[in-house]
């Protein structure tokens, strides 16, 4: 997408410290957020025609000694043979609360403009652990975020990536230092201890 994702993470992280961001990869070569980063010193790759193969994947992973991989406005469903190594150590954001408005093609202004549709009285994004299946895997954390009578859905979606920008990076540090796990029955679990910038929550 635009990579306003990534620059949250990357100025949460500078800022609060104990994990960074090594690697960006997207699928798309005219991804923004490419450009940014390497513009940061990042190392970046681009898998356009080699997304679906998971040892190319797993192998761009490992030589950058990735650690936890978050996706953010990545479309393709990541090979499940990926998923399965980094179960637990990886997680994505979709702009609606689910498990309502999530699945395959549920993605951008069409979640926004389904959710108006439906008259819901309250969106907002989802960060949750990635499993084998679309927008499926265990939720971490939600932001609910209003739906005003009028709204659009560039409107809506744009209410909805500012609470994306405080959520996704804190999750994401939690998820990093341990403090945020995925146990042995796929359940979240947490530790006992207060969330890194917690007047932010």
């Amino acid at each position: 997408g635009g990579g306003s994702n990534l620059q949250a993470l990357h100025a949460y992280l500078e800022r609060v410290g104990g994990a960074k961001v090594v690697l960006v990869v997207s699928d798309r070569a005219s991804s923004t957020a490419l450009s940014w980063a390497a513009e940061r010193g990042i190392e970046t790759a681009i898998l356009e025609s080699q997304a679906n193969d998971p040892r190319t994947l797993l192998r761009l992973l490992e030589s950058h000694r990735v650690e936890l991989v978050v996706l953010a406005g990545y479309l393709r469903l990541v090979p499940a043979e990926v998923v399965r190594a980094y179960r637990g150590r990886m997680v994505n954001v979709h702009p609606a609360l689910l498990p309502a408005f999530g699945g395959p093609q549920m993605y951008g202004a069409r979640v926004h403009r389904a959710v108006l549709e439906a008259g819901a009285r309250l969106s907002g994004p989802t960060v949750h652990f990635v499993d084998e299946m679309y927008d499926h895997g265990a939720i971490i954390a939600q932001w609910p975020v209003p739906v005003f009578a009028g709204d659009t859905d560039a409107a809506l979606a744009a209410r909805v990536l500012r609470a994306e920008h405080l959520l996704l990076p804190r999750v994401a540090h939690l998820v990093a230092s341990g403090r945020i796990r995925l146990d042995a029955n796929g359940r979240v679990a947490t530790m006992h201890s207060d969330p890194p910038d917690r007047a932010a929550f």
